[in-house]
Parts: C-alpha cells; sequence; structure tokens
C-alpha cells in the first residue's frame, strides 16, 4: 500500500512560498514588539502534564493535550499554550530576574481539536507578557503593541474591533450580585464564553436550567439574561455599573481613546476560557461578515507564578495565532506579494562548472543569493524551471562570458537579455530587490 501525501490531520506542510509568508508573518511581529522593549525566549515543546493540570482547564487537559508516558513513566504533554511554561520559566529565576520583564516567543503549539476555519491542531502563536507591572498601564501597553501589528500589517481601524471585559468584575457579578453557587458560577461562566456560538434559545434554556427553583422563582434567570444582553458599559445597572474592576475599563478606554485607538469598547460576554485570568481581559473581533470572529487575545493573570512555590508576580499577556492572523490578512488583502529570495539563477553554458566557481563565489560575496543550474538540460527548460520558482533574472556564463567578463542577464518579467559586467549585474540586480 502507498503511503499517503497528505500531512497529519490538522497540521499543515509549508512549501516554500508558504514558509516565504510565515517569515513575512513573524517578521513584522518580531519588530513590533521589539519596539516595545521585549526580548526573545523559548522552551522546551514537551512538559510535564501537571503543568495543565494546575490552572490551564480540564477542557484543555482532558481533551486537546497530546499527552502520553514516556520511558520513564512520567506523564508528558506537548505544550498546547505557552503561559504556563513561560511562567514556570519566571518563577525559576524569580529572584535573579529585572522586573519589569517584557517576554516573548512565537512557539510551535499542538491541541486535539477538530480543525476547521482558523483552528488547527498544530499552529505557531505570538505570545506576549510583561511580568512586574500591576498597574493599568501594563494593559494599556498589551493593547498599544496589538493595535500597532495590525497596523503595521496595513490594517485599518475599521477592519477590526478591540473588546474589554474584568474577570473580577464577572466574579463579582455571578457570586455577588446574582447570588449563585461555586459550580453555578464555573457553569455559567463556560456559558457566556460561548453565549455567542450556540442559538439564543440554546444559551436561555441552559440559564434556566442552571437556577434552582427558588432561584427561577425570584426570576433570576430574567435577571441574569437582562444583564448579559447589556451592550454598553453606561447601561449596566447603578449598582454593579459602579464597580471599582469598570472604573479600571473605563480608564484603560479612554486611555486607548486618547491614543487614536478607537476602536474599542467594553464586552459583558466576553470571558477567556482560561482558568488562571484574574482581572483584565481582551480579545481583538475580525469585523469581516465572511470572518468575523474573535481572532485573538489575553489578559492579566496575576496568581499563575505563584503556584510554582515562590512569590507571585503581577503579570499580564497575550496570544496571537498565525492560522487567524493568516486569515485576517487575506481576508483584508494585506498580504503583500513576496517574491522568492532567490535573486537569481546561474545557467552554466558548455563545460565551465569549475572555471565559474570563482565568479559564482564573488556574487555571493557580494551580497546576491545565487542558485546555479549546473544540469545538462537544455537553456530554455532550465529558463523554465527558473520562472517556475518565482525568480526573476537569470545570468549566463559559458566560456565566451568567462572570457570578456561580460553576462548575459535575462529579466524574466520584461523579457530584456543584455550583457554586463560582474558588478553592474549585481547593482541591477539589488536595485530590483530594493
Amino acid at each position: 500500500m502507498a503511503l499517503s501525501t497528505q500531512p497529519y490531520k490538522g497540521a499543515r506542510d509549508f512549501y516554500p512560498e508558504d514558509k516565504r509568508v510565515q517569515d513575512y508573518m513573524f517578521g513584522v511581529l518580531r519588530s513590533v514588539v521589539k519596539k516595545y522593549g521585549y526580548l526573545e525566549y523559548d522552551a522546551p515543546i514537551l512538559e510535564p502534564l501537571d503543568l495543565y493540570r494546575a490552572k490551564t482547564g480540564d477542557e484543555i487537559v482532558n481533551e486537546q493535550v497530546y499527552s502520553f508516558v514516556d520511558r520513564g513513566d512520567r506523564e508528558v504533554a506537548i505544550r498546547p499554550e505557552m503561559t504556563p511554561t513561560v511562567s514556570r520559566m519566571v518563577a525559576a529565576k524569580r529572584q535573579e530576574l529585572a522586573y519589569p520583564l517584557r517576554w516573548f516567543s512565537i512557539p510551535n503549539l499542538w491541541r486535539y481539536e477538530r480543525p476547521q476555519r482558523g483552528r488547527l491542531r498544530e499552529h505557531w502563536q505570538l505570545n506576549v507578557d510583561l511580568f512586574g507591572e500591576p498597574t493599568l498601564a501594563a494593559e494599556h501597553e498589551m493593547l498599544l503593541i496589538l493595535d500597532d501589528i495590525l497596523k503595521s500589517f496595513g490594517a485599518k481601524p475599521e477592519m477590526y474591533e478591540i473588546r474589554l471585559n474584568s474577570r473580577l468584575f464577572m466574579n463579582f457579578l455571578l457570586s455577588d450580585y446574582f447570588g449563585l453557587g461555586e459550580v453555578q458560577v464555573v457553569t455559567l461562566s463556560k456559558l457566556i464564553d460561548r453565549m455567542h456560538k450556540i442559538p439564543h434559545s440554546e444559551f436561555v434554556a441552559e440559564v434556566d436550567t442552571l437556577c434552582t427553583p427558588s432561584q427561577r422563582d425570584a426570576q433570576l434567570p430574567d435577571k441574569i439574561l437582562s444583564v448579559l444582553s447589556v451592550g454598553d458599559i453606561d447601561a449596566l445597572p447603578p449598582e454593579i455599573g459602579t464597580h471599582g474592576s469598570l472604573i479600571a475599563i473605563r480608564h484603560l478606554i479612554a486611555l486607548l481613546n486618547q491614543a487614536g485607538i478607537l476602536n474599542v469598547r467594553f464586552d459583558i460576554s466576553l470571558m477567556r476560557g482560561f482558568d488562571y485570568y484574574s482581572g483584565v481581559v481582551f480579545e481583538v473581533f475580525d469585523n469581516d461578515p465572511e470572518n468575523n470572529r474573535s481572532m485573538f487575545g489575553g489578559g492579566r493573570y496575576d496568581g499563575l507564578v505563584g503556584l510554582f512555590g515562590v512569590e507571585p508576580v503581577p503579570t499580564i499577556g497575550f496570544g496571537m495565532g498565525d492560522v487567524t492572523l493568516r486569515n485576517f490578512l487575506e481576508a483584508h488583502n494585506l498580504l503583500p506579494r513576496l517574491g522568492s529570495e532567490i535573486d537569481a539563477l546561474v545557467i552554466l553554458v558548455g563545460d565551465v562548472y569549475a572555471q565559474a566557481q570563482k565568479l559564482i563565489a564573488d556574487f555571493r560575496e557580494m551580497g546576491l543569493n545565487v542558485a546555479v543550474d549546473a544540469t545538462d538540460r537544455k537553456i530554455g527548460s532550465k529558463i523554465k524551471a527558473a520562472d517556475k520558482t518565482g525568480v526573476r533574472y537569470v545570468i549566463f556564463v559559458g566560456q565566451e562570458e568567462l572570457d570578456t567578463e561580460q553576462y548575459g542577464l535575462k529579466d524574466l518579467k520584461s523579457g530584456q537579455e543584455e550583457k554586463h559586467s560582474s558588478a553592474r549585474l549585481v547593482s541591477i540586480i539589488k536595485d530590483y530587490r530594493k
């Protein structure tokens, strides 16, 4: 039986043209976060499974983590996210690091979930984390970076929306204002997290089901649905609209507006699925009707470092997946046309391989990325192969060219062919590359 040519389900092969797009995306991401003083780190793709059991959430650990028992009888997981890992790393050197600590990474992550648009089992994700800054300046910086990234790709404000909420506020709302028990709080939290992904009638029915008979008699389901339908922070009932966490959200929105970021709003249904979030949470939504969904987000998680037996560190961060980012860029026609990294293909004419080596080395020394076709195929076939690869220039090198030091240069885009010295060839090709 012949082996399949398809990659593992939910993963991707990256042919050179795909890798070119990924490198472009990662280059923009790195450029922006480094402007804000963030340093890149990395870590092993394997972690102890207990790292995720502690705070990631039962759904991810039980249903989505790729886990196995290794030969040392240890439970191991392929990392599904980076936040527990970076928290572990900070805890390991808690006293040695200088705060505020600004780190970022673009790791490869795996989750066993149903592949669909925007979600694959394997993906890469920009992670940006700020440790040691307890004030609202941290939230402000995170959102400035998110906005800067999208604008650096050419996105306009009308293409996306930043939505904010607070887990502190939601904990107060569910426990104190609604008077729900611990199990009810967990159940309703998860229900709110998916309220826009299920029919409204189903959401209403589930809210009714989680309430006790006495709570239904007191019309608690109607109260819950009424508050969760509020779309504006100023439309919340006065007894909850002045909660301290919402004052912080209002101030954050004002700071962002002051920076010219107006496409930001409060969203009471925004929960973020991870159990470790402890304060402000945020997500960025694509406004394209064909891809109107949350793309990426994050929030404050002050307690995670403390799980490793050290003093807690106030922390905030976000993750931006490469799949949803590419979908966004494609939906809004923001991906540039990326040419081949090969500047020129040298086609050898006749038996001049050995004699041409110094010239080829000179081309590379002068800064060109040069491939060489030394096959005995016809010149027409070699040119077709170069064109198919996306190479724009072909340099012909035969005995006559080596003797006269004038080399044929063909522009495959225009069809123009001329002869020039090696230095002039390099100048022409570099001018195009600019």
